[in-house]
């Protein structure tokens, strides 16, 4: 069986892009694949944090895991910091790291370029320590969003690298952008990715939002003048948002079959459905939350699956640093 890995980082409330881009995409993976799924808590302090709201992050995010179908007995799920040889392999990586590869950083480049101040050395490492996360597991396939893949693409430059200059270390693994959902807009501002960093909370919708600020919000969704129902990013991207997220959420109904169902209708009725789609799954999704909240399920999951990750993680920490000669053979 092939192997996947991706993770999360919960640095706040997990959100509908994030399940449409890759929560359910876990969940569908695990019965193919042999699945690593980790809570990528220290990237999560690469930017100033609070201790008791990150804490509250990281529970609901393996609550959420579980709660959008994880299965524990199918799926590796384990905090980064459980295993220890993610940092460990985290720094060597960096020491193999060019400067130049990290200035092309699309998310530290444009933190630099609208002038933001006190940037953290962790901020400018973290994709060296991302590879380190990818590659201690040896996964085929890493499930990224289309801004993630640059970082995939620098885990196979490293990956090689070592491989020229070590012997086989390293499998190269490979991205897997999912062709629909994989990036899901704003609703208030289609041309920014969803984020829990929207500042007008309109434009987010969250995995534990209140049914009515949903449905809300999805109704206040920024729509055109076009009154189509059309599948057209370019020209139409709040319209084209919706319908990814509506096509997503019916086991990915074709766009085509989505304009036929809403030819000469208004923008209102569209979105009544796009809203049913959303709060019914929301619904499913806080209900196992809650069950999950408080059955034991979290504690008896990370414990099975840091048990698991660090068996491998170790056996190949091992083994770079005695390749690199780290390690006095006796």
């Amino acid at each position: 069986m092939k192997r996947m890995l991706s993770g999360i980082k919960p640095t706040g409330q997990l959100h509908l892009g994030n399940y449409i881009g890759a929560l359910r995409h876990f969940v569908e993976y695990q019965d193919e694949y042999e699945m690593f799924a980790f809570i990528a808590n220290l990237h999560c302090i690469t930017v100033p944090q609070d201790p008791k709201e990150l804490q509250t992050n990281l529970r609901d995010c393996v609550a959420l895991y579980l709660a959008c179908g994880l299965d524990p007995a199918k799926a590796n799920i384990f905090l980064q910091t459980d295993v220890r040889a993610h940092a460990q392999l985290g720094y060597i990586m960096c020491c193999h790291t060019y400067m130049g590869e990290l200035n092309r950083m699309t998310q530290f480049k444009d933190k630099m370029a609208h002038g933001e101040k006190n940037l953290s050395g962790g901020l400018y490492t973290y994709p060296s320590l991302m590879a380190a996360d990818i590659l201690l597991y040896d996964p085929d396939y890493v499930p990224v969003g289309e801004d993630q893949k640059q970082h995939v693409e620098l885990t196979r430059d490293l990956a090689i690298r070592f491989n020229n200059r070590y012997g086989d270390l390293f499998k190269v693994p490979e991205p897997l952008v999912a062709k629909v959902g994989a990036r899901i807009m704003s609703l208030s501002d289609p041309s920014k990715k969803m984020s829990k960093s929207d500042e007008t909370n309109k434009g987010c919708i969250y995995l534990l939002d209140d049914l009515k600020k949903a449905r809300k919000k999805v109704m206040s969704a920024v729509t055109d003048n076009c009154a189509n129902v059309h599948f057209d990013p370019e020209n139409q991207p709040g319209i084209s948002n919706l319908m990814q997220i509506l096509s997503s959420l019916s086991d990915e109904r074709p766009m085509g079959e989505i304009e036929a169902e809403f030819a000469g209708k208004g923008y209102g009725e569209f979105k009544r459905s796009v809203a049913d789609a959303v709060c019914a799954k929301l619904e499913e999704i806080q209900t196992r939350y809650n069950e999950v909240l408080s059955s034991g399920e979290i504690d008896r999951a990370l414990n099975s699956g840091a048990e698991r990750a660090n068996l491998i993680a170790d056996e190949k920490l091992a083994k770079v640093q005695k390749a690199l000669g780290m390690e006095i053979i006796r």
